[in-house]
């Protein structure tokens, strides 16, 4: 399984259904601050659109709502490995991505064979408050290393950086301010999109 070298990270339906039509490939819905009704009606709705549009999805945390609305991907961080049933996603054919900052972490992800795992902050994140040190260049080669999955790499990465990103070993590159907070968000998304056509894979 490849992932799409552009990986973004929304945190509505509205940010997904605003950006696919510039030819959005690969999406994450971290949805946070919801009832559980209002989570899974965002959940739906990204789903919807992104079938429509050809798209991937991945549901970031809501693992109980991504099986009952049939998504296809999630994501979790370390703190959701303590309550998360992998056997109840892997059960119903959902693919699993992970976060990780340690290398004990990358230790409990790597256990759970995860279809990708992710690493951050690559530089000092932006759009989310972290409490892990900054990893550098040098610990994605690390990871590289270590993981046979995609890697994924997350934190303060621009449009830029991410060859550099690319180049110590990441797969592919997760963004959220240099998009969202862009001053035209669908033309940063654009510019990322015809970028990753000359980042060849190694």
């Amino acid at each position: 399984m490849t992932l799409d070298r552009f990986y973004l990270i929304v945190n509505s339906a509205s940010w997904i259904e605003r950006l696919l039509p510039v030819g959005l490939p690969l999406v994450q819905l971290r949805v946070k601050d919801l009832d559980e009704d209002s989570t899974q009606a965002e959940i739906r709705r990204s789903l919807i659109l992104c079938k429509q549009a050809g798209a991937t999805l991945i549901v970031n945390d809501h693992w109980q709502a991504a099986i009952r609305c049939g998504a296809d991907w999630v994501h979790l961080g370390q703190e959701d490995l303590d309550t998360a049933d992998i056997a109840a996603l892997r059960a119903v054919g959902i693919r699993i991505g992970i976060s990780t900052h340690t290398p004990a972490e990358l230790d409990r992800a790597l256990a759970l064979a995860p279809d990708y795992v992710a690493l951050g902050p690559i530089y000092e994140a932006r759009g989310k408050k972290v409490d892990y040190p900054t990893q550098g260049l040098a610990r994605i080669s690390e990871w590289r290393q270590r993981v046979s999955c995609p890697l994924v790499a997350i934190g303060g990465v621009t449009l830029e950086t991410a060859p550099a990103v690319f180049a110590a070993g990441a797969d592919s590159v997760c963004v959220i301010t240099d998009v969202l907070g862009a001053t035209d968000p669908e033309a940063r998304c654009a510019a990322w999109l015809a970028a990753r056509a000359s980042w060849a894979r190694s």
